[in-house]
């Protein structure tokens, strides 16, 4: 059992000093490649406007590839008679033209860069063990790898990059050491600092989505005070005048009433400092009436107005809904096609609610956009707060909630919403 320990470990220690090296030579990916765009001050002029980033990094690179090409070319054909002109050509084109390759598959363009150097190395070229040209892409194309590639894949490139200069002459070594470091360093900065501005992104947006649900739930808050608070009112209001419905009351109900009353009454206060927590201090009071189905048509008739084709089919009786789910309905349409709306200009915008005895169902579909959306930040157009606002909705009265493309380009949001309490 301890030699089988051993073995294992000595397997372990071995496989760990060798996945860097495999990585490197064959299995290693690097990441895709994210061109970071033009910045701010150029993206609207001339000509950045009309070439993405992508090309002209691409173009930058084809463009010092062909200059390296060229100069070493001439400075081999001028310099090294003893090979014929041909042969330095190809050298000069197998030194230059991985440069090319680094932003498509930047672990191949290494393997093909250190290969060529490796293979023009020590062959006296006036003296100088190296081509200058080779070694300038060579360190290109490491600091490219260590930008869109993991810690080990890049621990494994130096190795292998500074090793066989070291066994060919150690002082060259050295100093091809120096330069490797420098090149692998500079790139794994700018890695450090990418993934750290990404993952800053990514817990930006988590934060934003978990705040438009708060605003949301404080938002069906208050608009679900107005819904409470009239029923409460008007219990209030039956108990004040059941007593006097019948002549001569019972002393004990009429004192039960009153109970009821006061009780209703304690809750409406309640109600208004409930209320006043969750008001945002700019927010204005709720005075207008809350919505519900019945103005559905008011609300497709406003977006009609834009110029975009919205059809609607309303087959639900509004007046037989619980307010609740009259409410959360009309806000989940009118957030539905007001996203519609701004996320895919021009697209004809189809609203369908049905119902039956358990359930509402609420679709909202529309067709492939015909113009490119304008970028926006807001989670919402239209009062709301986006998909977490719709769901947070439904979910809030025990329904379900789906968002998603569908195949021909449109988008489709489709809710249900419970008509019945849970027994």
């Amino acid at each position: 059992m301890h030699v089988r320990e051993i073995r294992d470990s000595v397997r372990s220690q071995v496989a760990r000093v060798l996945r860097p090296l495999v990585a490197a030579l064959w299995r290693g990916t690097a990441d895709p490649w994210e061109p970071r765009g033009w910045p701010p001050g150029l993206r609207g002029k001339w000509p950045f406007r009309r070439i993405s980033s992508r090309t002209a990094a691409l173009g930058v690179d084809v463009l010092a590839s062909l200059i390296i090409l060229a100069t070493t070319s001439t400075y081999l054909i001028d310099n090294v008679p003893h090979y014929s002109p041909n042969f330095l050509i190809l050298t000069a084109a197998a030194l230059s033209v991985p440069l090319i390759l680094r932003h498509w598959h930047p672990l191949g363009a290494w393997r093909m860069s250190i290969l060529a150097t490796l293979w023009t190395a020590d062959r006296n070229w006036q003296g100088d063990q190296y081509v200058a040209g080779g070694v300038i892409v060579l360190l290109v194309i490491l600091y490219t790898v260590a930008v869109r590639c993991e810690r080990h894949i890049t621990i494994g490139v130096a190795v292998l990059t500074v090793a066989p200069p070291w066994v060919i002459d150690q002082q060259s070594g050295f100093v091809a050491a120096i330069l490797v470091l420098v090149a692998l360093l500079a790139g794994y900065n700018v890695r450090l600092r990418r993934v750290g501005a990404r993952e800053l992104e990514q817990r930006e947006e988590m934060h934003r989505e978990e705040r438009a649900v708060l605003a949301e739930r404080q938002r069906i808050a208050r608009e679900m005070h107005d819904v409470v608070a009239h029923h409460m009112s008007v219990i209030a209001i039956q108990a004040e005048a059941a007593p006097y419905r019948v002549p001569d009351p019972d002393p004990v109900l009429a004192k039960s009433f009153a109970d009821i009353r006061t009780n209703a009454l304690a809750g409406l206060a309640d109600l208004r400092s409930i209320l006043g927590v969750l008001r945002e201090e700019s927010a204005a009071p709720l005075t207008a009436p809350q919505p519900d189905l019945d103005r559905i048509a008011e609300l497709v008739e406003n977006a009609r107005g834009t110029g975009t084709q919205v059809t609607a089919e309303v087959a639900a009786p509004a007046d037989e809904l619980p307010p609740a789910v009259g409410l959360a309905a009309y806000r989940i349409v009118q957030e539905a096609v007001s996203n519609a709306l701004k996320h895919a200009p021009g697209a004809a915008v189809h609203v369908s609610v049905t119902a039956d005895r358990d359930e509402l169902r609420l679709a909202v579909r529309n067709e492939r956009p015909r113009a490119t959306a304008p970028a926006s930040d807001a989670p919402g157009s239209g009062g709301g707060h986006g998909l977490p606002g719709m769901r947070e909705r439904a979910t809030s009265l025990r329904g379900t909630f789906t968002a998603a493309p569908e195949p021909d380009g449109g988008f489709a949001v489709h809710a249900t919403l419970p008509l019945t309490e849970d027994e």
